[in-house]
C-alpha cells in the first residue's frame, strides 16, 4: 500500500504528513462569498453582524435564523464559523489538487447547518461545503456520517442529486434530535436510493456496530464508486458521552476509520459531536494516529492538560453499560432494507462533467500597503511565513500548475 500523505486542520493548522512527514498548514478564514456557495447571503450576512450586545435588537430575525437555546449568540461567533468552514474548504481544495490523499480538520463535521438556519450548535455546515469543493473534480463524493445525530443538514443539502451519497449511521426514535433519518428516507428525485439511513436503537455495541458498518458500506463503494470520501467522526457515539447513548469504545469508533482508509480513496475526515470532552480529545488522538499508521502508546504523555484524563491518564476509555436494544433480527433487517435500496440504484451514474471551475480569489497580504504601525493579527502574519521545504521547484511540484 502506498504512503499516505496527510492534511490535518484544527481551528488554526493543517498539517500533513508526506512519507510520514508532518507538517504544518494555516487555512484561511473563509469568507462570507464561499459560505454562500450553500448558504443563503442574508443567513451569511446576518451571522456576520450579529453579536451578544446586539440580539436584543433582532427578534424577528434570530427566530427566523433557529438562533438562540441551542444555538446561541456568542462573541466572534461568525469568526468561528470562518475557521471551521475554511479548515474544510482548504482541505477538500488540497486534496483536488492532490497535495495530499488524506485531510483532517477536527474542528469542522458541523453536519446540522441547514441552508438558511442554524440547527444543533451548528452555524454553517463545512461538510456541505467541503463536498461542493471535492464535486468540481469528482463526478461522485460519498459521505459516512458516524456521529450518534442524524447528519441531516448533509442529506437534505443533495437529497436530489445522484452525485453525492449520504450514509449515516445514527439514534433513531425516543424523539432522539434531530428526529429524521428513518431507513425509508432514501432521497427523491435524481436523488431517489442515494441517501441511505441505518437507524439505531440505544446500547450499541462494537462488534454489532463495526459489522454492520463494514458490511454497508463496503457495498456502497462497490456499487458508487465514489472518487472521494467525506467522513464525518462525531465522538457523541461513544460509550459515556453525555449526550449520546451507544456503548461504542474508541477502538471500535475508530475501527470505522480504518475502514474507510483501506480503499485508499481521497478522504477529507472531520469531527462532529462530543459531549465528554476528555473522551472526545482521546478519540481523535487514536483516530490521528489510525489514519497515519501510527499506534499510539495508550500511557497519555505528560501535557498541560493532563488533569482532565486523571486519574489513570490513558487513552482507552471504559466499555458502556447500556442495554443493547439493538436485536440480531432488527440490525439484520435493516441492513436487508439498506441493501436491497442499493440494488434499485444505476451503477455508478455517469454525470457530464463540465469544465472546473477555479478556486475562488483569496487575497494575498501585499507588505508595500501595509501599515508598519498597526499589529497584524495571527492569521495574517502565518500568510508572510512560508517554509523552505514546503514549496519547491521541478518535475514533483505538485503546486507548479496552480496560481498562488
Amino acid at each position: 500500500m502506498k504512503p499516505h500523505r496527510l492534511c490535518m486542520t484544527h481551528h488554526l493548522v493543517l498539517a500533513y504528513d508526506l512519507h510520514k512527514k508532518m507538517e504544518i498548514y494555516r487555512p484561511h478564514k473563509a469568507y462570507p462569498v464561499e459560505l454562500a456557495q450553500f448558504h443563503s447571503a442574508d443567513y451569511v450576512e446576518f451571522l456576520h453582524r450579529i453579536t451578544p450586545d446586539t440580539q436584543h435588537l433582532f427578534s424577528n430575525e434570530l427566530a427566523r435564523y433557529n438562533l438562540g437555546e441551542d444555538c446561541p449568540v456568542f462573541e466572534n461567533l461568525f469568526e468561528f464559523c470562518q475557521i471551521y468552514a475554511g479548515g474544510t474548504i482548504d482541505a477538500a481544495r488540497r486534496l483536488n489538487n492532490q497535495l495530499c490523499d488524506i485531510a483532517i480538520n477536527w474542528a469542522g463535521g458541523l453536519h446540522h447547518a441547514k441552508k438558511c438556519e442554524a440547527s444543533g450548535f451548528c452555524y454553517i455546515n463545512d461538510l456541505v461545503l467541503g463536498i461542493l469543493e471535492l464535486l468540481k473534480y469528482h463526478a461522485r463524493v460519498l459521505y459516512i456520517d458516524i456521529d450518534v445525530h442524524h447528519g441531516d443538514g448533509v442529506e437534505e443539502a443533495f437529497y436530489f442529486t445522484d452525485r453525492v451519497m449520504t450514509v449515516s449511521f445514527h439514534k433513531f426514535g425516543d424523539m432522539f434530535f434531530p428526529g429524521t433519518g428513518d431507513v425509508k428516507d432514501i432521497g427523491e428525485r435524481e436523488g431517489k436510493y442515494y441517501a441511505i439511513n441505518v437507524p439505531l436503537k440505544d446500547g450499541i455495541d462494537d462488534t454489532s456496530f463495526t459489522r454492520l458498518f463494514k458490511i454497508i458500506i463496503s457495498k456502497v463503494v462497490e456499487m458508487y464508486r465514489p472518487g472521494a470520501i467525506v467522513l464525518q467522526c462525531g465522538a457523541d457515539s461513544l460509550a459515556g458521552d453525555r449526550l449520546g447513548c451507544f456503548n461504542l469504545s474508541i477502538d471500535g469508533h475508530a475501527e470505522c476509520v480504518k475502514i474507510v482508509k483501506k480503499f485508499n480513496l481521497p478522504l477529507l475526515v472531520t469531527g462532529g459531536g462530543g459531549y465528554t470532552k476528555e473522551n472526545v480529545a482521546r478519540c481523535w488522538t487514536v483516530e490521528t494516529g489510525v489514519l497515519l499508521d501510527t499506534e499510539l502508546p495508550n500511557e497519555i504523555p505528560e501535557n498541560e492538560y493532563i488533569k482532565y484524563f486523571a486519574p489513570d491518564c490513558l487513552l482507552n476509555i471504559p466499555n458502556g453499560h447500556i442495554e443493547n436494544l439493538n436485536s440480531k433480527s432488527y440490525l439484520s433487517t435493516i441492513k436487508m432494507q439498506v441493501l436491497e435500496n442499493l440494488r434499485s440504484i444505476q451503477h455508478a451514474p455517469g454525470v457530464q462533467m463540465q469544465e472546473v471551475p477555479p478556486d475562488f480569489y483569496i487575497p494575498d497580504f501585499d507588505e508595500d500597503e501595509h501599515n508598519p504601525d498597526e499589529r497584524m493579527d495571527q492569521h495574517t502574519q502565518d500568510k508572510q511565513i512560508q517554509r523552505d521545504d514546503e514549496y519547491y521547484d521541478g518535475d514533483n511540484d505538485n503546486d507548479h500548475n496552480m496560481d498562488m
